[in-house]
């Protein structure tokens, strides 16, 4: 199957089970929560939960709820990244942001409920049989870790608070910070999305520790065309009107110009085709790998 075909195909399927587990209420969060979740997006972090666990033996049963429950915490992230005291942006995937349409409070509000109905998904998990309850605690305890201090909001903190004293950081700090910024803001929840699916399915280590430097490299290397793409794609098709440049933010092409980073990224993506080798049909991977780069938004 092609790719673009198969992202359709798990998109939908994933599409119905977000709204079978959000709220169907017509409360002003339960609204918020709906509107942001339903407002589109490439669903690959719950893709990559489903694949992770297809290349190591499990099925889509076992993993469908966590799956959704990246796509809680990703589409919670968003909400709050677009708050006036984060990025203050106006426009999400062409839409008026959650605070926009509801207000602030009901913005934050969303995004909390986002993130804790996420981990009543992961304890769903334990409600199919196939599913090891030890299993489920660990996968538990990756999706924490990744969400959390360590890995994203760490990462958004320093993308945030810090965002307009990189300039004065001498340049071997300057790639340390877009590093760590990158690798915890991103590429933590992409790598945890596919050892989550890993783990459920009762993956072994090496196993794990190959879908999680895949995970790390197309993170960094999703995040990278993502800051290209902020410089050279039209808006329109990107969903939004200001610019990393405009908010001042630290960017790979800020720091190595928009070739350089190309060529970074080619290089993390080559290295991530290369973590998966041990897996005989991980073609989705491979081709997932290339989207990556190659996408117009």
């Amino acid at each position: 199957m092609k790719l673009v075909d198969y992202l359709k195909q798990q998109g939908r399927l994933i599409d119905r089970a977000l709204i079978k587990f959000l709220p169907a209420d017509n409360s002003l969060i339960a609204c918020a929560m709906r509107y942001s979740i339903c407002a589109g997006g490439k669903r690959l972090r719950p893709i990559l939960v489903i694949e992770g666990a297809r290349l190591c033996g499990g099925t889509v049963a076992q993993v469908l709820p966590a799956a959704c429950a990246l796509e809680f915490i990703h589409t919670y992230s968003l909400i709050h990244d677009d708050l006036p005291a984060m990025d203050n942006d106006d426009l999400r995937r062409g839409k008026p942001t959650s605070h926009k349409k509801f207000g602030e409070a009901a913005a934050i509000l969303a995004g909390d409920a986002l993130l804790t109905d996420a981990f009543r998904l992961m304890s769903v998990c334990a409600d199919n049989k196939r599913n090891r309850p030890e299993r489920v605690v660990e996968a538990t305890a990756v999706l924490s870790v990744a969400a959390g201090y360590r890995g994203m909001i760490g990462g958004q903190a320093k993308d945030t608070i810090e965002q307009g004293t990189w300039h004065k950081k001498s340049i071997s700090l300057a790639k340390r910070d877009i590093e760590y910024i990158h690798l915890t803001k991103t590429a933590a929840l992409i790598q945890a999305s596919l050892v989550v699916g890993a783990t459920l399915a009762g993956a072994t280590s090496l196993q794990k520790t190959a879908l999680n430097s895949y995970g790390r490299n197309i993170g960094l290397a999703f995040q990278i065309a993502d800051d290209i793409l902020d410089l050279t794609a039209d808006k329109k098709l990107l969903g939004k009107r200001g610019s990393d440049r405009e908010n001042n933010k630290l960017t790979y092409p800020a720091l190595y110009g928009i070739e350089g980073s190309r060529q970074l990224s080619e290089k993390l993506i080559k290295e991530a085709k290369g973590n998966i080798r041990l897996f005989k049909q991980a073609s989705m991977l491979e081709q997932l790998a290339d989207y990556i780069v190659e996408r117009k938004y």
